[in-house]
């Protein structure tokens, strides 16, 4: 018999090789019939595999992502095997499960996928699925997986399994199909009932834009047709929210091939935006004594080579820049960390200067492949609202609460109020990864799971997602429609402060090493609002919108009142545009709505005679009538109640 610890910490006693399912069904038929993956000791399996020793189990159903990993994971071979079937020959890269479906990197070799191709391979995986094909997982030696896909002729997979060690390869095969896998994987196909293919893309072989462009298929499966509809009306809402489409609509920022693939410019009214939002959490860092530097945008090679940065991320750099001067040489700045050191390193420090809170918005450059590009999610120059905190080992869990209270404050001013947060650790069985000592470690992921719980934030713990020098506290936000955003970032770090040999004057009149917490509560300034366009459509609260009037004149002959308004607002610190066209009213209204502007003040002659201007606000219509000083009251006390939730 082995004993099973359940998630609230009941244990039951079960006989040795018993399996996920047949746990499940001994709980109830219900759980069994939902079922889609089993959680063993913090790693996902198949329902199907045997549990030969004492574990702490979770069934995993459609409402765990552990569940649907597996559901799509399947799903990927599913598309797969019908590729099989339609296309003699067709070679297999990788096919994983992603945040909302699958996709697969295949070979077709003469043929061509298009997408007017997807809804034929959509009608073979129904036909497969239907059939309720069993998943099977075989183990198997190097040798011998090896010569299997060498005599099938994929070099793709023999690639990938020349990467592996002996005694750590297993294929998964259900039909006529057999994959090089880890799984896990449904019991069989028979729950995949809603079925759809997405688009066709190209996808370097291992990201080499040096090697072979392959065909990339995206999909997504559903256990019922109806969320498959709710999931279609999803992607459309998120096409009209597109934060590329309204960026250019609103004017906000543009990309230019002249200057450089994901390379944003600014335009005056997203660099008002973007500023407003920067000054709002330079107010904050202020009253928690943060102190503004600035750095350059390039740094000496030397510095990430020492950082350890270079060893591990050198590739994803610009190429190095060479000086006149022999053996010279430097990088675009890809972090804003190690110039933070060197900062420190400036003077002398005692235990009475720390903490020392420095901040920066400090661009950075990382070469990211063209094909992964995406307006601002995606670019290869972005801002970080960056700091580092310098502290003592017995402040570190205070600072890092005070960093939790800043990224609070910000999402609640922002309405990011649903949130999850993840506690990423290092891999246990995989420390050579990440460069410091076990003790370091250990002293830091305490530190941060301890700060968790005394906020009682409850945080999913993860294992292995760590930044190589330290571990880190992630906020994941659900925006309006849904989906999640990986946004802020805390990060303690007992390592970099050894490699620079950083130290402060400890009350013994000793050398001590200080702690280095990274933080950055927006992550970037180009992903934040690019989330933040996504999760408001556009429709920016009034103190943050570049644009919180437009004076629209019925005819030409009040223009110049309407200009007078606008010159008067001006003076009371409101941003107000006239909207002077040779246009009838209504095609100005309908305009200026399309422009997400949230105030209308409308003026004809009823207006100029009485001096005052007729009010519709953003989405509502007709706000009635008042004069221009009842209204920069009203613009005033909105402001200043939204700008409240950030003290």
């Amino acid at each position: 018999m082995i004993k099973i610890t359940f998630p609230d910490g009941s244990v039951k006693e079960f006989p040795k090789g018993i399996t996920g399912l047949e746990i499940a069904e001994s709980i109830s038929s219900r759980l069994a019939q939902d079922a889609l993956s089993i959680t063993v000791n913090g790693q996902i399996w198949d329902l199907t595999r045997p549990i030969e020793t004492d574990a702490a189990v979770k069934i995993n159903t459609w409402d765990d992502e552990e569940g649907k990993h597996a559901f799509w994971h399947t799903s990927a071979h599913l598309m797969a095997e019908a590729l099989q079937e339609l296309y003699p020959g067709i070679k297999f890269g990788i096919g994983p499960a992603i945040e909302n479906g699958f996709y697969y990197d295949v070979d077709p070799g003469e043929a061509v996928i298009r997408e007017s191709d997807l809804p034929a391979i959509e009608a073979k995986m129904a036909e497969l699925a239907a059939q309720g094909e069993k998943l099977k997982r075989t183990d198997i030696s190097k040798a011998d997986a090896l010569k299997k896909f060498q005599t099938k002729g994929d070099e793709y997979k023999v690639e990938l399994i020349n990467d592996l060690q002996d005694g750590t390869i297993t294929l998964y095969s259900q039909g006529n199909f057999t994959d090089l896998c880890r799984g896990p994987h449904l019991p069989n196909t028979e729950k995949i009932k809603a079925i759809k293919l997405l688009s066709v893309a190209g996808a370097y072989w291992r990201g080499d834009e040096k090697r072979k462009q392959l065909t990339r298929i995206y999909g997504i499966t559903f256990p019922k047709k109806k969320m498959l509809d709710e999931y279609l009306l999803l992607l459309e809402e998120a096409k009209k929210r597109d934060h590329r489409k309204i960026g250019k609509e609103l004017e906000l920022f543009m990309f230019s091939d002249m200057v450089g693939k994901g390379l944003p410019i600014w335009l005056p009214r997203g660099t008002d935006l973007r500023l407003r939002l920067e000054n709002v959490l330079k107010t904050i860092q202020q009253r928690f004594e943060y102190q503004q530097v600035i750095t350059p945008h390039i740094g000496n090679k030397q510095l990430y080579v020492t950082s350890g940065h270079h060893a591990k991320y050198g590739k994803d750099s610009f190429q190095p820049i060479h000086t006149p001067e022999e053996g010279e040489e430097y990088l675009l700045k890809p972090m804003n960390c190690r110039h933070h050191c060197e900062i420190y390193k400036f003077k002398p420090r005692s235990y009475k200067d720390l903490p020392l809170r420095f901040a920066e918005f400090g661009t950075v450059y990382r070469y990211e492949q063209s094909g992964e590009l995406h307006g601002l999610t995606r670019v290869r120059s972005f801002t970080q609202d960056d700091a580092h905190i310098f502290c003592r080992p017995d402040q570190v869990k205070d600072e890092f609460l005070k960093v939790m209270d800043i990224i609070f404050i910000i999402f609640n001013a922002l309405d990011f109020k649903n949130f999850e947060a993840q506690i990423s650790l290092r891999d246990p069985n995989n420390k050579e990864k990440y460069i410091g000592t076990d003790e370091n470690w250990e002293k830091a992921e305490k530190a941060i799971i301890e700060a968790c719980e005394e906020k009682g934030l409850k945080a999913k713990i993860v294992q292995g997602e760590a930044a190589f020098y330290g571990p880190k506290l992630d906020f994941m936000v659900k925006d309006a429609i849904g989906r999640k955003w990986q946004l802020g970032t805390i990060q303690v770090d007992y390592n970099l402060p050894e490699r620079f040999e950083l130290e402060y004057t400890g009350e013994d009149n000793q050398k001590h090493r200080p702690v280095m917490i990274h933080r950055a509560p927006f992550g970037s300034m180009e992903r934040f609002i690019a989330v933040l366009i996504e999760h408001t459509a556009g429709k920016f609260p009034l103190w943050l919108t570049p644009d919180q009037v437009a004076v629209l004149p019925i005819s030409e002959k009040f223009n110049d009142y309407a200009f007078d308004i606008a010159k008067k607002l001006k003076e009371k610190s409101i941003r107000v545009t006239v909207d002077e066209r040779n246009e009838k009213i209504g095609r100005k209204i309908r305009d200026n709505e399309l422009k997400r502007i949230p105030y209308m003040l409308i003026v004809g002659e009823k207006e100029m005679e009485t001096s005052c201007v007729s009010v519709r606000r953003q989405g509502e219509g007709d706000a009635g009538s008042m004069s221009v000083e009842e209204f920069a009251e009203l613009i005033h006390n909105e402001v200043a109640s939204q700008m409240k939730q950030f003290n």
